[in-house]
């Protein structure tokens, strides 16, 4: 890429210089990433291990927690590693590995989410035809174009923004390598092809979220027909964690993205950026588990069972 030659690494600035707060940023994020790693690893393992979990909704709450996991471990632990070490540094690859990686975590995950609205709309407003909308060709189809959809975004997007020209600065005013703040580094006349990936991503986001609202304006409709107050409360409870995840996902993402970029280090943005990057992995399992008596059931009879072994 042309401007290789004149960056080789970027400085994140991250949160402060004082050598105490480094520390406690760094124990904090360890708190967070082990919960989040934890909360992950249990859901995957508790729906392999149980067949009666051998559904669409749980395997694609499998790819969203794998989805997690990739997220958290892309920018979380490098953070940590800086504070711990009192060091900035990061390399010019490890960079561009970081931007591809994140998108491509995040990115698969609104389409994954996207896909799991259109399975609670057959669950609900289809049940008959469930099992054969939703068998199990059609599911490993759906999750793999999502991930394809992601890494090919990515691609795109990563390989746009690192080919612009940095003759700014080669210090990022946040924890980890992001787009926002990569491209305030980048020369004023150089905008034109990475405004149209930007715009091409923003159109994909919407398109997800008005197919989002489509189905649950028909989930509603559904359920408010269900004459026993125990299917409505039933079918509420299943749409219920997936409304919040994608709710927290777009909010905070479209508003770390989509917000003008302050020339000077903002507390804003770094807020943001821990909101949309480290609080979707780490509460997924926490909402998805407490609303769900399957799930909650497998993770007790997993818990047991690792302690009987260990016993």
């Amino acid at each position: 890429m042309s401007n290789r030659s004149t960056v080789t690494e970027f400085l994140l600035r991250g949160f402060s210089d004082v050598r105490e707060l480094q520390i406690l940023h760094f124990v904090l994020f360890l708190v967070l990433y082990l919960a989040g790693l934890m909360g992950n690893l249990l859901i995957v393992s508790a729906v392999a291990l149980d067949h009666r979990l051998h559904t669409p909704m749980y395997f694609f709450l499998v790819n969203l927690s794998i989805l997690d996991l990739g997220s958290i471990s892309v920018t979380v632990p490098k953070s940590m590693v800086n504070s711990l070490l009192d060091t900035r540094v990061i390399s010019y690859a490890g960079c561009v590995a970081q931007v591809f990686l994140f998108l491509v975590f995040t990115s698969t995950d609104l389409a994954l989410l996207t896909t799991m609205a259109y399975d609670r709309y057959v669950t609900i407003c289809q049940p008959l035809h469930y099992e054969q909308v939703m068998n199990r060709r059609a599911c490993v189809y759906m999750a793999a174009g999502a991930w394809l959809a992601g890494i090919v975004y990515s691609a795109l997007h990563t390989g746009s923004t690192f080919n612009l020209p940095f003759c700014q600065s080669n210090v990022i005013d946040q924890f980890f390598c992001e787009i926002p703040q990569l491209l305030k580094l980048v020369c004023s006349d150089s905008y034109s092809s990475e405004n149209g990936v930007i715009a091409c991503g923003l159109f994909l986001c919407l398109s997800c979220f008005a197919f989002i609202i489509v189905s649950y304006v028909q989930i509603f409709r559904a359920v408010l027909r269900i004459r026993s107050v125990q299917g409505r409360h039933k079918a509420f409870s299943t749409c219920l964690p997936h409304l919040t995840m994608v709710s927290l996902l777009l909010s905070t993402g479209c508003f770390a993205y989509l917000k003008p970029t302050s020339t000077s280090a903002s507390y804003l943005d770094l807020t943001m950026a821990v909101v949309y990057s480290l609080v979707p992995p780490m509460i997924n399992p926490v909402i998805y588990s407490l609303r769900n008596k399957e799930l909650k059931a497998a993770l007790k009879k997993l818990i047991m069972w690792r302690l009987f072994v260990k016993n």
